[in-house]
């Protein structure tokens, strides 16, 4: 659609060329000359993100970040125009029917009925359960085991021999809300997928979330345990193993080769470096930098009082070490 009718059925104003052709949402990670970015926060604005976007979508405060030649949609209001776009630009999906393999058709078995939407790929020598669902644009790779009652999202890759346990969830709606004014919660649509890499093992009643916009990615060899939430657009680094019982919110991105224990939280937008252990039960809440072993459990209190206690913990050893030293240097006499 061009830049005009976007405008009208947005309910904003426009500057800029009326019947520039838009195509699709693009992210400040995938900038896109045919595509609207949303500029929630301007941290995100750069002269790259300039040069490769068609068009921003932008609250009228920010008018005066960008020069006449750009393509802008102005509103009042970004987060509402925000989630009107993603309902615009979110594809329409088929509803899958039962499969019905051709006669010539010997490149995967099936142990029951399932069902597949448009364009789906299957590659050969995969085993698909009972009830799986497979919605539009899903893609297959050699050599995949799929248990019984399996949703894969649409537009969903999944690399060669990967497995993946009864009742798990590929590509689901990702938990992307925002909060009016009079306290009632807008769902954002999400457009993007889910990437599983080569050799990825996943369990039973895993939920893995499509992303807002661009991917979730689970990279090679990444062995997944059973009843695992990974939120939208997180990426797990390859030969990753999760014990159960973990979830990890939006837009984390977890290092190579971590071993992170069962029930353990990881917050949005945490960053954890290659080669890291958690222990069961960890709560992470601060980026990890450098391998190692890591433990974090405190028991809950009011946020305040928390933070408090938090800082004075993470100085312990500092105040051992002057005890020790006041101690070694002057007995029982007052420090001075």
């Amino acid at each position: 659609m061009n830049l005009e009718y976007l405008s009208k059925i947005l309910g904003v104003s426009y500057k800029g060329n009326p019947n520039f052709q838009i195509r699709s949402i693009c992210s400040h990670k995938e900038p896109k000359k045919d595509s609207v970015f949303c500029l929630m926060d301007i941290k995100y604005l750069s002269n790259s993100l300039i040069e490769n976007t068609g068009v921003f979508l932008i609250d009228k405060s920010s008018m005066s970040l960008f020069s006449d030649d750009i393509n802008l949609l102005i509103t009042n209001d970004i987060k509402s125009s925000f989630i009107k776009l993603t309902e615009i630009f979110r594809p329409k999906i088929s509803v899958p029917k039962k499969f019905k393999s051709p006669e010539n058709l010997t490149n995967f078995s099936s142990t029951g009925s399932f069902y597949t939407g448009s364009n789906v790929l299957i590659g050969v020598d995969c085993i698909i359960g009972n009830n799986v669902v497979l919605e539009d644009g899903v893609i297959i790779g050699n050599n995949v085991k799929i248990g019984n009652n399996v949703t894969i999202g649409f537009n969903c890759i999944i690399g060669d021999n990967v497995t993946i346990g009864n009742c798990s969830s590929i590509g689901s709606e990702g938990f992307g809300n925002i909060k009016t004014s009079n306290h009632l919660w807008l769902h954002i649509s999400h457009l993007g997928n889910v990437i599983i890499g080569n050799n990825v093992s996943i369990g039973s009643n895993c939920n893995i979330d499509r992303g807002t916009i661009d991917a979730t990615i689970i990279e090679e060899n990444v062995i997944l345990d059973n009843h695992i939430h990974i939120a939208h657009n997180v990426l797990i680094g390859e030969k990753t193993a999760i014990a159960a019982n973990t979830a990890i919110a939006g837009s984390s991105i977890i290092g190579k080769r971590n071993m992170i224990g069962g029930m353990v939280g990881i917050v949005d937008h945490i960053k954890i470096a290659d080669d890291v252990i958690i222990s069961a039960t960890s709560t992470v809440f601060t980026d990890i930098n450098e391998p190692g072993v890591y433990t974090g459990i405190m028991p809950i209190s009011r946020h305040a009082k928390w933070k408090r206690i938090a800082v004075w913990i993470s100085k312990l050893d500092k105040i051992v070490n002057l005890l020790n030293f006041r101690k070694k240097n002057y007995g029982n006499n007052e420090y001075q």
